[in-house]
């Protein structure tokens, strides 16, 4: 559903209200809020269970929250309730993409494939949604090109040019995070949302996965992603948001997160009644 544009402040592109899941007797999220801002990247951590991939899933439109209201504002002011529209008008309306925890690529097509695959909506526009493109008319032949032209873009980007034309499948494990994130950025997204995109990265894959974040960030997309390792949340991330048992119980810069006792609490698994005494350790630098 579109709002048309409103009074959200033009620095902030996701604002989550009060969002509420619930699975059966179990509260999933419970009243949760945070806002990501334009450009920047944001990190949503938080210890196993937490239920970070649940908030993606209700951002993503994989799961209908059953309280709250997520609201994503354009570059234009265009302002869309993604909890009301279904899950492929997310990606397509509201410019919001997202890769997944297990790699999802087109094994069997090549790495630029892979990337044109991912601009298939332009390209059956410009054919008319019929056989036109097959005639070679000059609308569809230049979508085509345009369409090559941004996946070589996103190649480079990726550092996977001289890869072109190997089979997806046959790319190394850190190159293949990288080309799912090449894909979803062919999609054109003003919102790129990464579930685990380091999980299982080596110390030098991680580092080009950082540049590549980067690069996205620099162009002003805005990055929403869910991270275990520390060390990559730390380095790239311009704002973080800390879940524990689907409540928010942090928000703020890194250093202001990292040092906050709840959220040291949390990740040591000590009980409410010894965050004191975290506190304590923290002011006589102990921590």
């Amino acid at each position: 559903m579109t709002l048309g544009t409103n009074s959200m402040n033009k620095d902030t592109i996701l604002k989550v209200d009060h969002l509420s899941m619930k699975f059966g007797g179990l509260m999933a999220i419970n009243d949760f809020s945070f806002e990501a801002r334009r450009g920047e990247i944001t990190a949503l951590i938080g210890p196993n269970g937490a239920g970070k991939t649940t908030v993606f899933n209700c951002i993503t439109g994989f799961y209908k929250p059953t309280m709250g209201m997520i609201t994503l504002q354009q570059k234009d002011g265009h302002t869309y309730l993604l909890e009301r529209l279904r899950d492929f008008e997310i990606t397509k309306i509201a410019k919001v993409s997202r890769t997944f925890q297990n790699i999802r690529l087109f094994s069997g097509l090549t790495v630029l494939e892979n990337l044109l695959v991912a601009q298939h909506n332009a390209l059956m526009k410009a054919s008319g949604y019929t056989v036109l493109g097959l005639l070679g008319l000059p609308a569809y032949t230049k979508a085509s090109a345009a369409a090559i032209d941004k996946a070589r873009y996103w190649l480079d980007k990726a550092n996977l040019t001289e890869r072109a034309d190997d089979p997806a499948g046959d790319l190394p494990y850190g190159a293949q995070r990288r080309l799912e994130i090449a894909r979803a950025m062919c999609t054109g997204p003003e919102l790129l949302c990464l579930d685990e995109p380091a999980a299982g990265l080596n110390p030098r894959e991680s580092a080009a996965l950082n540049a590549l974040l980067h690069s996205i960030r620099d162009e002003g997309v805005s990055i929403l992603l869910i991270e275990h390792d520390m060390s990559v949340v730390m380095e790239i991330s311009d704002h973080v948001v800390v879940l524990e048992y689907g409540q928010k119980i942090s928000d703020g810069t890194p250093d202001h997160v990292k040092n906050d006792p709840k959220v040291i609490a949390a990740y040591l698994g000590v009980e409410d009644d010894e965050v004191e005494e975290i506190e304590d350790q923290l002011d006589e630098g102990r921590i």
